[in-house]
């Protein structure tokens, strides 16, 4: 072990390769196994990551800190490190409290939906998971606007449009808020869009394009798990292209999900509406997607 860690702390702190051998050993479940192997693993994993460009030496300076995340600078520019927290808030911040395990559950279902959407060509800013509540992300320009995908009548659809919760549209609806807590990020359309700056027509085109795709994609894959996805939210931002692609996140805070049958909610309404069991059914969605 101390001659292996001489070698590796030539390249990488030993701090670094402490905690990725810890988390090999982890990860395998595997414990009456020589030391020198998780070594092995920890080096190749930090040689993979540096190859990539994903590597990060230390978790920098938080840059911003929100309702259900941290952000944090990394010593590459153009890579961002998450970290999700179990707060949980209601009414534009109005209600505040906690959901226990939220944010391991908010990150790895997100990382799990977000490796799916590349999959099927939706380019998204996820780079890597480092634990079960960090992950790399890379660095955008966040477009300040809300995307709201509705296939179910819900939530404040249903209040401004008098219909019952639950009515299935007759077509999907695509809706746009302006990110903005201290107006309390107001409804906008096409033309007010157009008038702030917020998107040129094309990037809106490309947003709208891909939440529908996303729509498409995620109702039929979460079918077949027993969950009918309701509404959702997305949020996009630039690269250092300035090109679009999918950021933040999606997870039971910023989806309805109800199951298949019971139409119970799986999602951050039991929260809203002080219904309890928000836990369970957080670790239900997660035992339905990940299998654990």
């Amino acid at each position: 072990w101390d001659f292996h860690k001489k070698i590796l702390t030539e390249q990488f702190s030993l701090s670094m390769i402490e905690e990725e051998t810890a988390g090999a050993k982890r990860r395998s479940g595997i414990q009456e196994v020589p030391c020198a192997f998780f070594v092995f693993r920890a080096f190749r994993t930090l040689y993979i990551q540096t190859e990539r460009g994903t590597r990060i030496m230390e978790k920098m300076e938080q840059l911003y800190e929100g309702k259900a995340k941290k952000v944090f600078r990394t010593d590459n520019p153009d890579v961002y490190l998450v970290d999700y927290k179990d707060d949980a808030t209601a009414g534009n911040g109005a209600k505040k409290g906690t959901i226990r395990g939220k944010g391991v559950i908010n990150n790895r279902v997100t990382n799990h939906l977000m490796r799916m959407l590349e999959e099927k060509g939706i380019p998204t800013h996820y780079v890597e998971e480092l634990s079960d509540r960090e992950t790399l992300v890379k660095r955008v320009a966040i477009v300040p606007l809300e995307v709201i995908v509705r296939n179910v009548a819900a939530g404040s659809l249903a209040k401004r449009l008098g219909l019952e919760e639950g009515t299935k549209l007759k077509s999907t609806v695509l809706e746009y808020c302006y990110k903005d807590d201290a107006l309390g990020d107001p409804m906008v359309n096409e033309y007010h869009i157009a008038a702030i700056g917020a998107a040129t027509p094309e990037e809106l085109k490309t947003i709208a394009d891909y939440s529908m795709k996303i729509n498409d994609i995620l109702t039929e894959y979460l079918k077949d798990v027993g969950i009918e996805l309701i509404d959702f939210k997305l949020e996009f931002g630039r690269d250092k292209d300035g090109k679009i692609i999918l950021a933040d996140e999606i997870s039971p805070d910023t989806c309805r999900f109800w199951d298949v049958k019971t139409h119970a909610h799986l999602d951050k309404d039991l929260f809203r509406r002080d219904l309890g069991g928000e836990e369970e059914a957080y670790k239900e969605v997660m035992k339905r997607l990940l299998g654990e």
